[in-house]
């Protein structure tokens, strides 16, 4: 079996980092995380990386200031160089214009915290709550250049209990989000969920 190179890019701490880490050990997983790659030298997630073993690189975006391609091309650039395939997003507080979308279409993922298509963006937790729905839970999805609309790869969901905050809803939506992660990535590194050239989700369980 031949691993798919995987690049997880992020922002911050990286708990979902953790769980594709994790999942990655596994002898017949068919992902390798090659690469982790955040656009924040402090990034907590960097030194967990480390600690696992795995190439980090930064590609800091404040240099760059209002040039996001510029930005994305030398993001591109360092991709391509550690021969990247596909690319997780977890934590990447950037948003990407419609040339690097372009650039890595059917090959870069993003999980969000909410059942898509309801609550795209921010504070989503809040958001279910003062809703009134019963469930919430997270999406992973393939990127396209409108925000959080890409094509479903696999969502789960939690009962909205009575009593609950944001604080205790987002605890058990990460718990999901831990858990569907992995099993999206081994979706698409298998060829068993991609999205054709008409953004449709292919999805062959």
């Amino acid at each position: 079996m031949t691993r798919k190179r995987v690049a997880v890019l992020i922002s911050g701490r990286g708990s979902n980092l953790a769980a594709l880490i994790d999942a990655a050990k596994a002898e017949d997983y068919p992902a390798d995380i090659a690469l982790v790659l955040s656009n924040r030298p402090d990034a907590l997630g960097l030194a967990r990386a480390r600690d696992a073993g795995i190439p980090t690189a930064v590609v800091d975006h404040r240099p760059f200031g209002d040039d996001r391609e510029a930005f994305e091309r030398a993001l591109d650039a360092e991709l391509n160089a550690r021969r990247i395939e596909l690319v997780c997003l977890a934590g990447f507080m950037r948003l990407f214009t419609p040339w690097f979308v372009g650039r890595w279409s059917g090959r870069l993922l993003n999980i969000h915290p909410a059942l898509l298509p309801q609550f795209k963006g921010l504070h989503t937790h809040r958001r279910a709550l003062e809703s009134g729905v019963r469930r919430h839970g997270a999406t992973v999805h393939f990127v396209v250049a409108e925000t959080d609309a890409g094509p479903i790869i696999l969502q789960d969901s939690v009962a909205i209990l009575d009593g609950d905050t944001e604080e205790t809803l987002a605890a058990r939506v990460l718990e999901v989000e831990h858990r569907i992660y992995p099993q999206a990535l081994r979706l698409v590194a298998e060829g068993r969920a991609s999205f054709d050239s008409a953004d449709a989700a292919k999805n062959a369980r």
